[in-house]
């Protein structure tokens, strides 16, 4: 069926998009046919359907501040608590990979889709050497139809995990070659770096290979902007959106890069064609994680808030398609992220000198107007002190940079040993100490992480499980 979205606008960021957002769901509308339907349980049958949305680095602590932020500041509800967490199946994932305790991407990645502990930078190849079946090629085994999205580039550790078996995740060039071998339906991200020789501008390919040409020529509608996206109606799609990975919130020119929102109707539209048995499709917000590492707390507000209205546009499909299963998880919680009450200085510990985390705060944190990593690039190698007040004057109203934060960033020594990311960490200790916004780390933690499913097969995911359980439950489901 025929699905007009060259209109589309949606930002995602101001107060106008609700109003687009409702357009966006509207024309979502179109893209199937199907009974309308509640999207129960119906625990005893198996979804025609799957739709996975990845929230990368987010635990039940984010999702709280997702929802909290987007009802201060948007006057929005927020879809994941307040429809799949509260209508649907609610259950706990550990995270550890094999051998240590705290998990990276890859390992967390690969359970999820395989069923099977690997070690971290492993990508669903387990310690004994043998590649096993990920969630993708189940499902394409089974007869579905299969789609990846992500703000990160395409080859990076979750849509890699869900799809591909390589010993490292990084070896880009292998996994791009991997993937031209799948050939999903839909892949869609950052990453076209490594889809071009080196011989072209941006390219970083050694052995001269046109991937991007490959799948034109294989049959799919390629994208590079925003327009090319909103035009194309095949049913199989490549979207390369930026050389690397996608752009924060923040940063986002909505012209060359499109939303998460965006990139999701798009794959729906495309997947929902010549698709008997239905599909499986993965969605993932990178930024979520990239702002824990940093410590960006404005930056992980408005990738919740976008990975929100992804996850709308998701329950709205499967409103008119009850028959599809939208799940809503992460892979594990980055930067011990702890909103919290503290002392406005150090000159007293007297409860008068204290305040917490609430409104006012949510309000400073969104008139931040540059991520952290934008700031890094802006600083550059060597930061200037005069340039660094700037920047913080400029896009941080109403914030001070304390001395000795300041000297820290100067020398280029970071807080402490677990703090890894210069100057990011330092630019968001100055955030926790005025919003009470505070972070434990600049790495993962092993925090369990929330998932939420609602539709056909939602049951399995109830209750405290291991991360090897979800990936058990989805092979279950595609009938392996």
């Amino acid at each position: 069926m025929r699905f007009m979205f060259g209109w589309l606008t949606f930002s995602g960021l101001v107060p106008a998009s609700r109003l687009f957002l409702a357009a966006l769901l509207s024309a979502l509308a179109l893209v199937t046919s199907g009974c309308a339907g509640t999207g129960l349980q119906q625990s005893g049958a198996a979804p025609k359907n799957i739709i996975i949305l990845f929230a990368d680095g987010a635990a039940p602590v984010q999702w709280d501040f997702g929802k909290r932020s987007s009802e201060i500041l948007r006057g929005q509800s927020f879809a994941v608590t307040d429809i799949v967490f509260r209508d649907g199946v609610l259950g706990l994932l550990s995270t550890h990979p094999h051998g240590p305790y705290v998990t990276d991407s890859a390992a967390a990645a690969s359970a999820m889709s395989t069923g099977y502990k690997v070690e971290n930078g492993a990508v669903s190849i387990t310690p004994d050497g043998q590649s096993r079946t990920t969630l993708m090629q189940a499902a394409k085994a089974a007869g579905k139809r299969i789609g990846l999205v992500t703000t990160a580039t395409v080859y990076d550790a979750t849509p890699a995990a869900f799809s591909i078996n390589v010993r490292s995740r990084r070896d880009s060039q292998q996994l791009v070659d991997l993937y031209a071998v799948l050939r999903p339906d839909v892949l869609m991200g950052g990453g076209a770096d490594y889809f071009m020789p080196s011989a072209m501008p941006g390219g970083k390919r050694r052995d001269g290979r046109d991937v991007i040409a490959e799948f034109r020529d294989g049959g799919h509608a390629v994208a590079r902007s925003t327009a090319e996206l909103r035009e194309v109606s095949a049913p199989r799609l490549l979207g390369l959106f930026a050389a690397g990975d996608m752009a924060f919130e923040l940063d986002r020119d909505p012209a060359a890069e499109p939303s998460t929102a965006e990139m999701t109707v798009a794959a729906l539209r495309a997947l929902s064609q010549d698709s008997p048995r239905g599909f499986v499709l993965l969605v993932e917000n990178e930024n979520t994680d990239t702002a824990g590492h940093a410590n960006d707390a404005p930056s992980l507000m408005r990738a919740l808030w976008a990975f929100d209205d992804a996850v709308k546009v998701a329950l709205e499909f499967q409103r008119r398609n009850p028959d599809t299963l939208v799940i809503v998880t992460g892979d594990h919680e980055t930067g011990g992220f702890s909103p919290t009450y503290a002392q406005k200085d150090l000159a007293s510990m007297a409860s008068a000198n204290r305040f917490t985390a609430g409104d006012e705060q949510f309000r400073m944190l969104e008139r931040v107007s540059m991520s952290l990593g934008m700031l890094r690039e802006k600083l550059g190698n060597k930061p200037e002190a005069a340039t660094l007040d700037a920047l913080i004057g400029r896009h941080f109203p109403g914030f001070r940079f304390d001395d000795d934060l300041r000297a820290l960033l100067l020398a280029g020594k970071p807080l402490e040993r677990n703090f890894t990311y210069i100057p990011h960490n330092l630019i968001g200790r100055m955030v926790s100490r005025q919003t009470g916004f505070y972070w434990g780390t600049s790495g993962h933690t092993s925090e369990p992480v929330a998932v939420g499913a609602i539709g056909p097969g939602a049951e399995l995911f109830r209750g405290y499980q291991d991360n090897t359980d979800f990936g058990k439950h989805l092979h279950r489901l595609l009938g392996r």
